[in-house]
């Protein structure tokens, strides 16, 4: 006998579907005050919003395979085609294991540097635009993490690059665009929309092509690079078919621009703007940043355990504002998750923004509270009640470097600068992946001694 989750009350059934349309976060909190499971009816379409750890388990672990991604993500493969955020199966395997060992604990460590020096170039950046006149952080942040990538990831210098972050605005309003409107429309109709989009295909082309060009120029059959960039370009040489390889190699370099600085600077803009309005905590954060990088050193590998209250904080940022903050699944037959019945071809969502905020998980979940994070704190609580990075197969592959990249910067940041956020700047934007504020992040900035 199938049982099916709960729907919304008829009377509340339009606003969802509305929402669905224009505030998906919106729906994620109604749903999830109706109960841990809903189902929506959209005409012959079914939606399942799932909000517990246990269902987030069985859909993105125990039986991943049964669901590949969905809503925001197919409609992304306009621009990042079949790269390995929205590929599947044997494809997403193959390009899986090429990267993976660029993210190995031990390379992680030794980028340490790196990402030191362009976390602390981000903080005298930052000190030489102090004084009333606002800085946008977030715009800021979004340059630290491009280059960070650029040195870490793909031995690449990404300065004069600076179009990329405009052009992924655009792509994500696209794609947003392309969920609402079901991909109905076609890309040459001149809405400002999908002339945007236009554009900013046309930008990222030509910057793919040109970071491919010269870093295929640098590198030689026997030369031991060993990071993604490089691995991709080896396994493109490498493909039976040269204009296939070309295709996926393109494919794959945006999606690794995406998501290699996209969910960081997020991350970062969140950080940032809850230490503003938490002084007592940033001020936690600048006494244990002042005893372990003594002198105004910059951190390297070994620091970043002892950063330990610094790395709660970043955790608990993420908490309420996770990286990736929704999980759009397609379920390809049908299933039994937590009892329930979901129906093959229908959209699942597990959404960690609520599941981070539901209050059989959270003690006063909406307060900003590092010491939840707090060892003695985390070992009774689900493993799947805290997914800021996804779970499953397809976990974030950059997750330590993108905690490690947020943890200096955050420790730098505190210890040297005081930030202040100028008011009514302050709203919550929803592009594809991440949350990110709405008209950037516009903060004071003075140094402190």
């Amino acid at each position: 006998m199938s049982v099916h989750p709960p729907g919304p009350p008829v009377r509340a059934l339009p606003g969802l579907l509305r929402k669905l349309a224009v505030d998906r976060l919106g729906m994620m909190r109604e749903a999830a005050e109706l109960a841990d499971a809903v189902r929506v009816n959209m005409g012959p379409k079914k939606l399942y919003i799932f909000n517990r750890p246990d269902y987030a388990k069985h859909v993105l672990a125990d039986n991943a395979a049964n669901y590949h991604k969905g809503i925001g993500l197919v409609e992304s493969r306009k621009v990042l085609g079949d790269g390995l955020l929205t590929s599947e199966g044997e494809l997403w395997r193959k390009q899986r294991r090429t990267v993976q060992p660029a993210f190995k604990p031990g390379r992680v460590a030794a980028q340490a540097g790196a990402v030191a020096e362009e976390s602390g170039r981000l903080v005298e950046l930052l000190r030489g635009r102090a004084g009333d006149a606002p800085v946008d952080v977030l715009q800021e942040v979004t340059g630290l993490t491009l280059g960070v990538l650029g040195r870490t990831l793909m031995d690449t210098s990404l300065e004069g690059h600076d179009g990329i972050a405009h052009a992924f605005e655009a792509v994500q309003d696209q794609a947003m665009f392309d969920m609402v409107s079901q991909g109905l429309v076609p890309t040459w109709v001149p809405f400002g929309t999908q002339r945007r989009f236009r554009a900013a295909r046309r930008e990222l082309t030509r910057t793919v092509d040109e970071l491919v060009a010269d870093r295929g120029a640098r590198m030689s059959a026997d030369d031991g690079a060993d990071d993604a960039f490089a691995r991709m370009i080896l396994a493109a040489r490498a493909h039976p078919d040269p204009a296939t390889g070309r295709r996926l190699l393109q494919e794959e370099l945006v999606t690794l621009l995406l998501a290699g600085h996209e969910t960081t600077a997020s991350t970062l803009g969140w950080t940032l703007l809850l230490l503003a309005r938490h002084p007592h905590v940033r001020d936690l954060v600048r006494e244990e940043a002042r005893a372990v990088l003594a002198g105004g050193r910059l951190p390297d590998a070994e620091d970043l355990h002892k950063l330990s209250y610094t790395t709660q904080v970043v955790q608990e940022a993420m908490r309420l504002y996770p990286p990736v903050w929704i999980l759009p699944r397609i379920a390809q037959a049908a299933d039994e998750v937590g009892g329930f019945t979901v129906s093959a071809g229908a959209d699942v969502l597990v959404c960690p923004y609520t599941m981070h905020r539901h209050p059989d998980l959270w003690d006063d979940p909406e307060r900003f509270d590092p010491g939840r994070f707090d060892p003695s704190r985390v070992a009774n609580r689900p493993r799947y009640a805290y997914i800021p990075f996804g779970a499953g197969p397809r976990f974030c592959v950059g997750s330590n470097l993108g905690m490690m990249e947020a943890v200096f910067v955050t420790a730098l940041v505190s210890r040297d600068l005081d930030l202040s956020v100028v008011p009514g700047h302050e709203g919550v934007a929803e592009p594809m992946m991440s949350l990110r504020m709405r008209g950037g992040l516009p903060m004071t900035v003075r140094p402190v001694d």
